[in-house]
């Protein structure tokens, strides 16, 4: 038997039940944080992407919902 290996985690509803939360929360509060940037601009952040298909909103967008979940994550790290 090969003493190198770990042996394998056992996975249990609680552990599942938290991360699905954790991964809620992270993803409501990504969108929150994308709509309060939104508001604090001028313009339609959402119409400017979508309709005028306008690539650098677009960017600042994703960049606003990455640098929401770099803080979630962590602060859920702790």
């Amino acid at each position: 038997m090969n003493t190198l290996l770990p042996p394998l985690a056992t996975i249990s509803f609680e552990s599942l039940g938290a991360t699905a939360i954790y991964a809620l929360v992270g993803i409501g509060l990504a969108i929150v944080g994308y709509k309060l940037f939104d508001l604090c601009t001028p313009g339609d952040l959402h119409e400017e992407i979508v309709k005028n298909r306008n690539l650098a909103a677009a960017v600042i967008g994703a960049a606003i919902i990455i640098g929401v979940c770099l803080v979630v994550a962590a602060a859920i790290m702790g």
